[in-house]
């Protein structure tokens, strides 16, 4: 990358820089490179990453971009990684497939890159993906959703709030797992958008965000006024859909549903804005990432996944005070003693 346009992205950044022991040549650094500084998920990392560092001796980095898309400002801030001598790299990425070339060149320059709950494409790209199951986290909302409308399922109408246009692969395995828990038959599982099932009234992006998440399921509503059914990539664009119903006296009759956790969330299943919502741990997946760049500058060894799948599983829970038959869940109370944000 060109000297001037690194410069130039680098402007774009929120940095926080947290130092821990004194400089030395023993001194191990690692990077965290979020989507932005301001969705309480990736807070709640940003705290996981930094506790952990200050407990461990590590020099932490972080930096994220002004929005949820802004591919840029992560390539800038690999670079710069890279050049301070990082020995390793936690990334959520905004372009999953986009931000490859730059993975690998710190990769080749012998950082360790773990993905934290967005896995690159491929993703043997990282070195290893620390992260909820993603799919699964759709599956249950998705079962749910079917079993608590019963025999109103087969004529529901569906909006889905997605991320953005990118379909990194976060968006894409929340909705097609939500589509397999609803039994609605997927094309294909990489792909979002191909689906014939005529309940889809159709698909937006919010940038994971309640202003986008308003605006999307505005269109949608325009689209077909008819729409019970509102998938939604995360817990902020859950909020803004649920004040856009609100708007059209809409809001009662809806079923939203979500992935996150986090306590405005949960506290929004608890008050019934959303219906259920798939819990994830965003502390647990940073605190495990600075503890897997130590392990790796002590000894060379990098993290393992989990057994039987191709990815560090950091868990995940349905959150409903409505339980339905057959999909496992917890309450908000159980869900407020584990949120974040």
């Amino acid at each position: 990358m060109k000297t001037n346009l690194i410069t130039a992205a680098l402007g774009a950044l929120a940095l926080g820089v947290v130092f821990t022991s004194p400089a030395s040549a023993a001194d191990v650094s690692a990077c965290l490179i979020t989507k932005t500084d301001t969705n309480p998920f990736f807070v709640k990392m940003k705290e996981g990453a930094t506790a952990k560092a200050k407990e461990l001796g590590v020099t932490l980095k972080t930096y994220a971009g002004k929005v949820d898309g802004d591919s840029e400002s992560q390539v800038a801030a690999i670079e710069t990684c890279i050049a301070d001598g990082a020995k390793g790299i936690l990334l959520t990425a905004s372009d999953t497939k986009g931000i490859v070339p730059a993975v690998q060149k710190a990769r080749d320059a012998g950082l360790l890159v773990i993905a934290l709950d967005t896995p690159l494409e491929p993703l043997d790209a990282a070195d290893q993906t620390f992260a909820t199951d993603n799919l699964l986290a759709g599956e249950l909302i998705g079962k749910w959703a079917a079993a608590t409308l019963g025999d109103k399922a087969k004529d529901a109408k569906i909006a889905f709030l997605n991320l953005t246009p990118s379909q990194p692969s976060v968006d894409v395995l929340r909705n097609q797992g939500f589509m397999k828990g609803f039994g609605i038959d997927v094309v294909d599982i990489n792909k979002i958008g191909d689906e014939t099932d005529p309940r889809i009234v159709g698909h937006d992006v919010t940038n994971g965000n309640e202003e986008g998440g308003r605006t999307a399921m505005e269109n949608l509503l325009q689209k077909d006024p008819t729409v019970n059914v509102v998938h939604t990539i995360n817990e902020p664009a859950a909020a803004g859909a649920y004040e856009a119903l609100k708007a059209v006296g809409r809001e009662k009759d809806v079923l939203i549903v979500s992935v996150d956790g986090g306590c405005p969330g949960v506290q929004n299943v608890a008050e019934g804005v959303i219906g259920a919502t798939s819990q994830q741990y965003p502390l647990l997946m940073a605190s495990m990432g600075i503890e897997a760049i130590k392990k790796f500058a002590d000894s060379g060894e990098k993290p393992a996944a989990t057994e039987g799948k191709n990815f560090f599983d950091t868990g995940v829970a349905l959150v409903t005070d409505k339980p339905a038959a057959g999909v496992e869940s917890i309450d908000t109370k159980a869900g407020k003693d584990k949120c974040w944000g």
